[in-house]
């Protein structure tokens, strides 16, 4: 029993000498603030080396409802004499409401010992309306600089470039489609020169009778095709908008016309039985196909705009050429 009394002794008294090896004060720098500045608590650890501590502050914001914890810079740790460190820090400590307050004490832990500081005094003078551009934190209204987007959404002011962007494609495309798309052309790509009305439907009817559309069963797609290209050089070549006539439409406005007098009742064979076989189906005997391909052709040939001899179309230019002369001469004299 001696010997267990004896060993319990010698660890308290081991015990407390660990603890007694740790010094942890605290104090202000000032006892007084001015709310809204900072002011700085200093902290002074004196303990052995190995020796591990914590501040249960480094944990918290505030140190009471009205004085929170601002900042907390690095320790500056100092080996002393007799295996020992000297440790301090601060504490940066702000409050914004006035008053005096009484802080309670900082803790220090060290394995299962704590160590409190004294309870501090601080006391929170009141701002003068005038000194505000002083205080830190604070900025006078008038200094605020006025912005134009205040009133502006946040979605829009924050990505207003995006809508500036946007916005100048969609007038560059408006600006494309009035100057070229809306006339069929394509900016950048040259324009395919156009034939003239007779050498087109000669072409297109050349690649029609080489698709072979009605040896291979599509009547509906050859005549289609076939109405089209007669459509269309009608359109160019006496100016009567065929692409949207009906058939009875077509002929009526060619009766009074010199040039398709003699192959008028060609077309319009053509033509009708182009309709049988689009809107009822019909299907034509293989000479009857053959038959309507000729008749296109002969209507396009004898339809063919006269060309005029070189000599007379060169006799023509002299002769406005020489028209034009005395007007020159006249604008001279009055100049």
């Amino acid at each position: 029993m001696k010997r267990i009394i004896t060993t319990i002794y010698i660890i308290c008294v081991a015990l407390s000498a660990v603890a007694g090896n740790v010094i942890f004060k605290a104090r202000l720098d000032s006892a007084t603030l001015l709310m809204g500045r900072q002011a700085a608590i200093h902290i002074e650890v004196s303990q052995d080396k190995g020796v591990r501590g914590m501040l249960i502050e480094d944990n918290v914001d505030t140190l009471n409802a009205f004085v929170e914890i601002a900042a907390r810079p690095v320790a500056d740790t100092t080996d002393i004499d007799n295996n020992r460190l000297n440790i301090k820090r601060d504490l940066i400590i702000q409050s914004f409401d006035s008053g005096m307050y009484v802080l309670p004490p900082l803790r220090y832990v060290v394995g299962k010992d704590t160590f409190r500081s004294e309870r501090l005094s601080l006391k929170v003078m009141p701002v003068n309306v005038d000194t505000l551009k002083t205080v830190h934190g604070y900025k006078p209204v008038e200094e605020v600089p006025f912005k134009l987007f205040d009133w502006v959404p946040s979605f829009i002011s924050d990505y207003w470039w995006i809508y500036l962007v946007v916005l100048l494609v969609i007038l560059l495309g408006l600006f494309v489609y009035l100057k070229w798309l809306r006339h069929g052309e394509i900016p950048l790509i040259p324009k395919k020169k156009q034939l003239p009305p007779f050498e087109e439907a000669m072409e297109r009817l050349a690649q029609l009778k080489e698709k072979h559309l009605w040896q291979s069963g599509q009547e509906k797609a050859y005549y289609t095709e076939l109405t089209d290209i007669l459509r269309v050089y009608i359109d160019r070549r006496f100016g009567v908008n065929a692409v949207e006539m009906t058939t009875s439409q077509i002929m009526d406005a060619l009766r009074t016309n010199e040039t398709t007098r003699a192959v008028n009742n060609q077309l319009s064979s053509i033509l009708e039985l182009a309709d049988f076989v689009k809107f009822a189906n019909m299907r034509p005997a293989p000479d009857e196909n053959e038959v309507m391909y000729q008749r296109s052709l002969t209507f396009v040939n004898e339809t063919k705009p006269e060309e005029q001899p070189q000599e007379e179309v060169d006799g023509k230019n002299n002769a406005e050429a020489d028209s034009n002369e005395p007007e020159k001469e006249n604008k001279k004299e009055t100049k």
